[in-house]
């Protein structure tokens, strides 16, 4: 369940959609991640009539909590198969005691132990320890199967929270940069009410229109991230036009540091990618360029046809990456400079997109100074 950060419901994974716009704002896990916390443990259900595990995560926009992700898992299911299992197993244990007498006797307490540690790692599971395993490798193999069931459940469980904080920090991070563009919009928007109403009302809409692709980033990100990167739909798009928008949507940010932005290269360039992967990567590189551009610099934004291959280029003049640098720069959280602002998600996010889209992303030294970022993607015929 995602909450606002009012404690509203505005997105669940239930069936049930029913608790959509219900506050949660009174449930502890909920007021503690909206300020700010993380929370894990495990609570009784009214609702459900059954013990959940939970783990809840803020959603940041800079500094500001803008909502929270709760993700709950019912604790009974690892419960009853333990349960089930230590019947079969005292069963087995008493029919051995009763034919082998001694034999047994030293059977049946390797089995106590093993099921001690089968029994101590499932409660540390259920208590919130998603790193407890159990023993696979040795005991009876009905425990090495339950240990193995066992591990590979509290694997995916530590997947599937993995992944919501993941796309907690993806989307706190994709999101700045529009929500910058928007604000700077609205600020000249109020400077030109009166002196300019015409320029003020073209602010505004440009403003609406950046809210629209607000919208847009945050359903993309919904999407990629319950979508195998095998199975993500492509279109056809084009690459030229989308480069075009969005060097008019940044130049005036680019102007604020007396930094030029410009496009070159091919007027159309239809390519197949998913719906938003090539504006977000070249938000992405634009952004990182702009950050480490000095005053007075340009930025080229390329568009090169080439048979097969489009591939999309941003050059920049600033003080550049080492190859080795450019090469660990889409590993998640990596900076090069740790004094530089930035949650070091940018051009990790950036390959995810690449990768759902079937392209090819890098970072290249420039002869002169600077970086060429790229991106090449499968032309569409």
């Amino acid at each position: 369940m995602i909450v606002n950060d009012e404690g509203t419901a505005i997105v669940t994974s239930d069936d049930d959609q029913s608790s959509l716009g219900s506050s949660y704002a009174s449930r502890p896990e909920i007021a503690e991640a909206l300020a700010g916390r993380i929370t894990s443990g495990k609570r009784y259900s009214d609702t459900l009539k059954t013990e959940l595990l939970y783990v809840t995560v803020p959603v940041f926009s800079g500094d500001t909590v803008t909502g929270a992700v709760r993700l709950t898992y019912p604790s009974h299911v690892v419960t009853d198969a333990v349960n089930r299992q230590i019947w079969q197993l005292g069963l087995v244990a008493l029919v051995t005691v009763l034919v082998a007498g001694l034999v047994a006797f030293i059977f049946s307490g390797r089995v106590t132990r093993r099921l001690t540690l089968l029994q101590l790692a499932t409660e540390r599971l259920a208590a919130g320890d998603l790193s407890a395993r159990a023993d696979e490798e040795s005991g009876a193999p009905e425990l090495r199967s339950l240990s193995t069931s066992l591990n590979r459940m509290a694997k995916r469980l530590d997947a599937l929270i993995q992944q919501q904080r993941t796309f907690a920090a993806d989307a706190s991070h994709q999101l700045r940069t529009p929500l910058t563009a928007l604000r700077l919009r609205l600020e000249r928007a109020r400077e030109l009410l009166d002196s300019d109403p015409p320029a003020a009302t073209e602010r505004l809409a440009a403003a609406e229109r950046e809210v629209d692709r607000l919208g847009d980033i945050v359903e993309g990100l919904l999407v990629l991230s319950r979508t195998e990167v095998s199975t993500a739909a492509l279109q056809v798009l084009d690459l030229a036009q989308i480069a075009q928008e969005r060097v008019e949507q940044w130049q005036p940010l680019g102007q604020e540091t007396d930094v030029t932005i410009r496009y070159e290269g091919a007027t159309t360039a239809p390519v197949r990618a998913t719906v938003l992967a090539p504006a977000q990567i070249l938000d992405n590189y634009l952004d990182n360029a702009l950050s480490v551009s000095p005053i007075g610099a340009t930025i080229v934004v390329r568009v090169v046809v080439t048979g097969s291959a489009t591939s999309l280029h941003v050059l920049d003049e600033g003080p550049g990456l080492s190859p080795e640098d450019c090469v660990r720069a889409f590993d998640r959280f990596w900076r090069a400079d740790s004094a530089h602002p930035g949650s070091g998600l940018g051009l990790a996010v950036v390959a995810q997109l690449a990768q759902a889209s079937r392209a090819a992303v890098a970072l290249a030294p420039r002869p002169e100074s600077g970086i060429d970022a790229s991106a090449v993607f499968e032309s569409a015929r």
